[in-house]
């Protein structure tokens, strides 16, 4: 098959994004990516009668929020210049693809979320906006919007950014949501009545520790998760349930053994422990009442439960790296699966034709083990690129990979690194980056990581690109700047910080209390650091390979940080090629742009590195 057909394919493989079961249980709403021209909202029936629906059709990034409490209709997000100043509609389910305007279009500020209340009249979300002075604000403020008038009331005002999402309970009287007024580290979770007239801290369990919390459908009891429980630093998470009338709370799980990472609570009452051993979700439920725990079956890949459907088989997503993430009808009792997405039925390709990935593990420069998934070429090509993700607090997992996939078929071993700082194993470990901030020691653990394929002979020296997006972009410069180019001869940031200090002056107000976070504070706090870490200020040190890739709307790493950067490398001498997607915002999404950049990456690796 020529490579082109086969990437083509790969850029038109349906997968899920996300999913949601409904309230009544009968319904589960997703993100279908690439079944359309983009992401669209799609339903499906639980029971597999019936084919998914598509709710929403159209050329734009189009998300879903929430389901109104009766599941009669979803929420949906649309970011119409890939600005991430999204538009809130209404779609019914018996009304599919007519989508009732909700927020005004192209508004100058982010919202956040969007929940419905149960008499119809009201939503609720967050939005850095004062409505009343028409005025941007740094910080989040929680709204009641009117949807018969118009009229929106704040009924919470954070002081400090963050990035806040509402949930509202079940009877409509009360939402959680977080802030992060007490610490840049930390994360606590208020309770504010519908009418604005309460709100108060509900948990705080340490100023710098996050704390996270989802309502119950009784509307008393909450699910609490939370990295302490009583102001002392862990090295484990902890799941408990608070009765909001008596105000007891009930740890369930505390065990410094666990690596729980997540924890959701379905529609009928249960919850969900995501807990992920070695980059490998391994879920488990917990019935409140009762207070047993019980596992799911362990599959090859990686199962994402969502609820218990009425008949009692559990909606699940499921995906691995030569599977794409669909939704499935599971048996606890006989471990068998149905796909409701049938997404093979929408493609040519063959499971067959997708490279299998295996985990790989080195020790970094301070004797940390490390590990990331390997993708092998055949025959062994010796040379390599080396994928980072962003986040920096999330994983790469045995998942496919559209852009591995092709490198892979290019002639290219893959290996996608899960650096400290990474989810999946443990707290102590997601905590490990902030011992001396980004770009510092998870930078070792990269450059480690191409040591090892070579010593491993999975590549030769000088045979080792680079890429990644958003702090995989960061990190990609990082290794471009400061790597021999036997060890890093060539790299492709995407989307990548370059200034830190810029990057903190132009992203998104919400965004800001993580560089703090991780940085021990500002610019003006700890100037030393933000300036001993840009990658801007070591460009002269470049001797290999250099391809810029950016989105043009970008407001999380905005292009100023590219526009800075070229300066200075021009100023040094340094040669680069540039790719820039004026209609892209934090990362390339439209299925035709990726195409456009993947051949771009496989081309640039094979003249970088032969």
């Amino acid at each position: 098959m020529p490579k082109d057909t086969f990437l083509h394919q790969l850029l038109n493989l349906p997968t899920v994004q996300y999913a949601r079961l409904s309230p009544d249980r009968h319904w589960v709403a997703f993100v279908w990516y690439r079944r359309h021209e983009n992401m669209d909202v799609f339903v499906v029936p639980t029971d597999g009668s019936a084919s998914p629906i598509a709710l929403t059709h159209t050329a734009e990034l189009t998300w879903f929020v929430s389901w109104t409490p009766d599941s009669r209709g979803v929420i949906v997000e649309e970011d119409h210049d890939r600005d991430e100043r999204v538009r809130l509609f209404r779609v019914d389910l018996d009304k599919p693809q007519e989508m009732q305007p909700l927020t005004e279009e192209r508004p100058p500020y982010f919202l956040r979320g969007g929940a419905q209340h149960p008499d119809g009249k009201t939503l609720f979300y967050g939005a850095n906006y004062d409505f009343s002075t028409k005025s941007v604000l740094e910080p989040t403020w929680i709204y009641r919007h009117d949807l018969r008038t118009g009229e929106r009331v704040p009924i919470a005002r954070p002081e400090n950014p963050a990035y806040v999402q509402v949930h509202l309970n079940q009877m409509g009287t009360h939402l959680l949501y977080s802030r992060k007024d007490r610490h840049p580290a930390g994360r606590q979770f208020h309770l504010v009545d519908v009418n604005g007239d309460e709100d108060r801290e509900l948990f705080n369990f340490g100023d710098e520790h996050k704390v996270y919390a989802r309502w119950l459908p009784d509307s008393e009891r909450v699910m609490v998760l939370s990295e302490s429980v009583d102001g002392g630093q862990q090295d484990h998470q902890s799941l408990g349930v608070y009765h909001l009338p008596s105000g007891e709370l009930r740890w369930l799980i505390d065990d410094p053994v666990r690596k729980i990472e997540g924890a959701w609570v379905t529609p009928g009452g249960l919850i969900v422990v995501d807990e992920i051993r070695d980059a490998n979700h391994r879920p488990s439920f917990i019935d409140v009442e009762r207070g047993d725990e019980i596992p799911f079956p362990q599959l090859p890949g990686n199962l994402l439960p969502l609820g218990r459907a009425l008949d009692g088989t559990w909606i699940a997503m499921y995906y691995a790296a030569t599977s794409p993430t669909g939704l499935v009808r599971i048996s606890l009792e006989s471990g068998e699966r149905e796909s409701l997405t049938r997404i093979w039925e929408h493609t040519q390709l063959e499971a067959g034709q997708l490279t299998a990935t295996e985990s790989f593990r080195w020790n970094s420069a301070d004797g940390l083990e490390i590990q990331g998934w390997l993708y092998r070429a055949k025959p062994n090509p010796r040379r390599a690129v080396i994928t980072i993700h962003g986040g920096p607090s999330s994983h790469a997992e045995d998942k496919l990979n559209p852009q591995i996939q092709y490198l892979v078929s290019r002639g290219f071993n893959v290996l996608d690194v899960n650096y400290r700082g990474s989810t999946g194993f443990g707290l102590k470990y997601r905590e490990a980056i902030k011992e001396d901030g980004w770009g510092g020691r998870e930078q070792a653990d990269i450059t480690a990581g191409a040591e090892a394929l070579i010593k491993d002979g999975l590549a030769d020296p000088g045979k080792v690109g680079i890429t990644g997006t958003s702090y995989g972009g960061y990190s990609a410069w990082c290794q471009i700047t400061r790597t021999h180019p036997e060890v890093v001869a060539a790299a492709v940031p995407i989307c990548g910080m370059t200034d830190l200090v810029v990057d903190y002056e132009t992203t998104r107000p919400d965004l800001r209390p993580l560089s703090e976070e991780m940085m021990g504070g500002s610019p003006l706090e700890a100037p030393e650091k933000y300036t001993e870490r840009s990658p801007i200020n070591f460009v002269g040190e470049i001797r290999g390979q250099l391809l810029i890739v950016q989105g043009g709307k970008d407001p999380n790493v905005t292009p100023e940080n590219v526009r800075q950067v070229r300066t200075r490398l021009e100023e040094k001498g340094i040669a680069y090629d540039l790719l820039v997607f004026d209609d892209e915002g934090h990362g390339i999404i439209k299925p035709e742009n990726q195409e456009r950049l993947y051949k771009r990456l496989a081309d640039f690796f094979e003249r970088a590195l032969g």
